[in-house]
């Protein structure tokens, strides 16, 4: 996901020459062909993530599209201040990578557990905020971010996450984008646990619809009013606090529908990962995993 996601946009760097990337000491393995190929717009600047977003604004301002790369919280809560007041204030041109989402860091504690970085960039005037779910919709993604003005936030996990589009699938990611088809019930999710949920489709006897929000802010409206008339129950599932995360998101839009539709939130209730262990083993202690959405399914059945 992150290769394909930087690949793509080392390639629109090719003739958008605006393009710049800032990195936090980190991102080997993955950066070196753009520093190759753009050695001259390409700074590490050190394990400094307030400065990178505040040197980030300043080469923002003088005309260029500014890429900052770190993984976890560091790209986005250590430097909220700076985002908030140099970028975001001023509708600079940055575009906020952040690889490790959600539990993708697991083993390394609460830490790098990124849980709370969508409720807290989906709140930032301007910010819009991205979250693939596999390689396919981070290519088109990254196309995305390239395509608009202004600041954005890319959630990504880590890599080698198995694809659920097709190769070469067009995608609109400003979409809610529909992976499977069923009745009664919808479950949105957010990143890569939408394979749990298809997996948990695969062990109840009725089909539900499955879908993938890949744009968090601004998100889907219209099609969520359609769900909300069409659908008994929408449950979210993420691996994020589910408030201001994607359930916070969808809240927020079905509150002002008035559609009499039960909203069920499957994520952090508002607690730490204080566990460590692997992102399997976290959806499973957490209930993100299918059986806890199979589980869930059957009781509002």
């Amino acid at each position: 996901m992150r290769n394909h996601l930087i690949d793509k946009i080392t390639e629109i760097a090719g003739t958008d020459h605006r393009i710049m990337m800032l990195n936090g000491d980190l991102g080997f393995s993955v950066l070196e062909g753009f520093q190759e190929k753009f050695p001259d717009r390409y700074v590490n600047v050190g394990i400094a993530e307030q400065n990178m977003a505040a040197v980030a604004a300043g080469l923002a301002l003088e005309g260029n599209m500014v890429f900052t790369y770190s993984i976890g919280n560091f790209p986005t809560l250590r430097c909220i201040e700076q985002i908030r007041n140099d970028i975001c204030y001023h509708h600079a041109n940055v575009k906020i990578v952040a690889v490790g989402g959600g539990f993708a860091y697991g083993t390394l504690g609460m830490t790098h557990h990124a849980t709370e970085s969508i409720a807290m960039m989906r709140a930032l005037p301007g910010m819009q905020v991205y979250a693939p779910c596999d390689y396919v919709s981070a290519i088109h993604i990254a196309e995305a971010v390239c395509a608009s003005d202004g600041p954005c936030y890319v959630h990504l996990e880590r890599g080698k996450e198995a694809p659920v589009f097709a190769e070469g699938q067009c995608i609109d990611v400003t979409k809610i984008q529909c992976m499977d088809q069923g009745k009664k019930i919808a479950v949105l999710c957010l990143g890569t646990v939408v394979q749990e949920a298809m997996k948990a489709n695969t062990l109840l006897p009725e089909k539900v619809s499955v879908y993938s929000v890949l744009r968090v802010k601004p998100i889907d409206e219209e099609t969520l009013r359609q769900l909300a008339e069409e659908y008994q129950y929408i449950i979210t599932m993420e691996e994020q606090n589910i408030i201001g995360g994607l359930g916070g998101a969808v809240a927020e839009v079905l509150a002002e529908t008035g559609i009499g539709c039960r909203l069920i939130r499957m994520g952090l209730k508002d607690e730490f990962t204080s566990i460590v262990g692997n992102q399997e083993y976290l959806r499973s202690i957490y209930g993100l995993d299918s059986g806890a959405l199979v589980k869930k399914i059957q009781e509002l059945s």
